[in-house]
This record gives structure tokens, sequence and C-alpha cells, in this order.
């Protein structure tokens, strides 16, 4: 199959679906491609494969093929209700000889999520024998420091590149890696695989993310937090301000570390619309967003999650917060938010999202600063404007709506986390900028 591949659809995937009303209205945008597509992911960790299947589900991938020793299970109930058109082949077990390379035949475009050096050279193999394109990326953690790398393999494409995306282990081996970085992988390999199908250049560059090895590593796998383990400072109050799509990821990296004590706080309900991105909503429609949360939150990881179903104006008070974690889609509550924490001294966590850019911005009063409504320059923007949250007429993204995809929201919502972990590690946390049509893509 080529990626101009004309197979038919099937009546309902021809049908317009309102999940993906977001998504439709980007210029260029080509959500047929998506859905006749079919996509073979290889991976070794169950949690970042489920992450990668869930993502593209959402995002319209209707066709995958999966190899991988399992997948985890909420995740996959997660992607099944998002994307009811979904056909998953699942195959359990390691890619790990040549004679599997037949599970993959038909398949548009292959992403490599493993980290065995035998499973990648195979798929390098198979994509160059066949004339397929290769989204290779993984999470890793050796010699110190942690991250993530990221490389897009086409015919033409300099092979001493991938000599940097190699693992470094040889043979496949149960794997759990990190589950907030794996967020962040998923989301730019999908990013990458949406190039493709839609037939936009693809990133040159090697991508990566590295930072130093945090000595309060990230539990085995994501599931019920070990707060016996936890010592104080990595046990701060948190407040999450907006539970949509950016709020979705950060509550879900923080749970999946085992923050215990957090707090959800956005007054609006899930819209079909926010299906899309929001994958963490797929069976909440009409209900309250940071209500719907919190209850997934409990049902995944066991945690009790405080709810605020009010806007955060200069009436609500934040001081018993340690941490603030933005994810507000409007300029006032930004600005509202970055005064509040200078004033308590609170560290401020502030993530911004379009189509296809996005930035974590920091305010840590421990070093001082310019807070993130200030480096934005958000005061100038809003020019006259009152700096208060007025309540926002319902069906805002309905009638109301704005073009909005998953990957940026997957990527900085998991770049706020793994920020919030510097820091209490002691380590420095940049602010970090995020373009798909970049060079370096984070920077």
């Amino acid at each position: 199959m080529s990626l101009s591949d004309k197979t038919p659809l099937t009546p309902e995937e021809a049908l317009p679906d309102e999940r993906l009303d977001r998504q439709v209205r980007i210029a260029g945008w080509n959500q047929e491609a998506l859905a006749r597509a079919r996509v073979g992911v290889v991976g070794d960790d169950p949690w970042l494969t489920g992450l990668m299947v869930t993502s593209a589900a959402a995002l319209g991938i209707n066709r995958l093929t999966v190899v991988a020793p399992e997948l985890d299970e909420r995740l996959l109930t997660a992607a099944r209700g998002l994307n009811p058109e979904l056909n998953l082949a699942f195959f359990p077990g390691y890619f790990s000889h040549f004679l599997l390379e037949e599970l993959l035949q038909g398949c548009t475009v292959l992403v490599d999520l493993g980290h065995h050096a035998l499973g990648t050279k195979l798929l390098l193999n198979q994509a160059h024998q066949q004339n397929l394109p290769l989204v290779r990326g993984d999470n890793f953690e050796e010699d110190g420091t942690a991250g993530l790398r990221l490389f897009t393999y086409c015919q033409g494409r300099e092979w001493r590149d991938l000599l940097q995306v190699l693992p470094q282990t040889q043979l496949p081996s149960p794997y759990r890696g990190d589950p907030v970085l794996a967020l962040v992988t998923a989301g730019l390999v999908l990013e990458e695989t949406k190039k493709l199908l839609l037939g936009e250049p693809v990133t040159a560059e090697v991508i990566s993310y590295v930072r130093a090895s945090l000595a309060e590593g990230a539990p085995p796998h994501p599931g019920p937090p070990k707060t016996e383990n936890l010592k104080q400072k990595t046990d701060p109050t948190i407040a999450v301000v907006g539970a949509g799509a950016l709020g979705n990821f950060v509550a879900l990296g923080l749970a999946s570390l085992g923050f215990p004590r957090l707090t959800l706080i956005d007054p609006d309900p899930v819209e079909v619309t926010n299906l899309n991105r929001q994958i963490l909503f797929w069976d909440a429609v009409g209900q309250p967003k940071a209500e719907a949360l919190a209850r997934r939150i409990k049902e995944w990881f066991g945690l009790t999650v405080r709810v605020e179903t009010s806007y955060v104006n200069r009436n609500f008070d934040l001081a018993e917060f340690a941490v603030v974690f933005d994810g507000t889609d409007n300029f006032e509550s930004r600005i509202l938010l970055s005064e509040r924490c200078r004033e308590n001294g609170q560290i401020l966590i502030s993530g911004g999202t379009g189509v296809e850019a996005g930035q974590v911005v920091i305010f840590n009063p421990a070093q001082g600063g310019p807070t993130p409504a200030e480096l934005l320059g958000l005061y100038d923007i809003v020019g006259r404007r009152q700096v208060d949250v007025q309540e926002r007429q319902r069906a805002s993204c309905v009638y109301a709506p704005e073009p909005a995809v998953i990957m940026t929201n997957q990527i900085i919502g998991g770049l706020m986390v793994d920020a919030l972990r510097l820091l209490l590690a002691g380590e420095p946390a940049p602010n970090l900028f995020y373009d798909a049509r970049g060079e370096k893509m984070l920077s």
C-alpha cells in the first residue's frame, strides 16, 4: 500500500464525524487520508505503545496493526471508546524475527517504539526493502541522563543518523519506561506520522529532549501510587486549572507518577468536539470536565482527586497550593494566574498550545524573573480589556470553534509535568517551545 492508496472507505468511515470537527477545520487537512491508512506499530512498553494507539485512534486513524508483548488495558479501552471505527489487529509478542515482517504487510507507515536494537534493525530493513517511511521514537535513561529521541526514516535519508537512535540493548526483554516521557514521545511520533499520511514534509533532524536523570525516578509502570516512597518535597499540593486537553495530559502524567494531592478546577462540560484530543472523556459527554477527569483518575490510579467546578477569578483562593498548572485557554486567566502565583510565592507551570506549536513557561519564586504573562507579552495582547475571568457561554467549542489537535496538547502536557519533576529534584527547568514545523521541534 502506498501513501496514495485509494482503498474505498466504508459508509461509516466516509460520514463526517462531529468528534473530529476541530481538526478538519485546519487548512489542508485530509481526514480521509488518515481514515484510509493502515499504520503498523511495534513496541515493547505497554504504556508507550498504548498511548500511541489511543492518540492515533483519537486523531481518527482507524486502522492499526500492533506488534507488542502487551497493551495497557486502560488505554486500549479509551482507544475503542474514542473511535468506534477502530480496526485494531493486535499480535502479542516481540518483533524479533524477519518472518514477522509479514504481519506488517499492507501498512502505509511503520512506527518503531521498541527498546531493543534487533527489532529496530528488522524494521529499518523492511522499510528500506518496501520503500516505506519509518518513524522511530523511544524514551531512555542512560549514562546519567534521561529523555527521548525521534527520527523519521524515508528513502534517501542519511543512514548515519540512524546510529543516534539505535537502542543500546540488543535483544528483547520486558520494558517499563518513564510514563511522562512516554506522553511526549507518543505525541511527537504521532505528529510525524500525521505529516507522512497528509503528504507534509517531515522533520529532517534527529529530535531529542535530554535532561539529567532524576534521583526520584518514575514508578516501574503507571499504576496505584506508592505514597510511602514519596518524600514530602515530592508530595506538594497541586492545582490543575483547566481540565480540557492540556488538563487531561497533565492529570494523566501526575497520576501516573503517584502525586496524591491534586485538585482539578474547571467549570465547563465535556462536549463531543473535545474527544479528538481529550482522551479520558470518551463516555462523559455532557458531564463537568473536572468531575469526569477526577473519576477517571480514581478508576485508573486509585487516587482521590478534589474537584472545583468554578471559574478561577479574582475571588478564587489559590493560596493553599504549592504548585499551579495553568491549562486554561484564554489570556485573562493566564494573566490572573501569573499575578496570583507571584503574589503567593507559588510555582506556576503554564502551558499553551496551537495547532502546530506550543510552549511551557515556568515561574519559580525561588529564582524570580518574569511571570508567564510578562514573558509572553499577554498584557499587550489583552490591551485595555479588563483582566478578569467572566463566565462563558456553554457549548463554546460547538458555536465558536477553533482548530485543535491532540499532538500539541499531549507533548506540552507531558513537558509541563516533567518540568515539575525537575524543580522538585533541584534541577533547572527551562522554558520550552515546540514547533511542529521547526528544524528541531523542541527548543
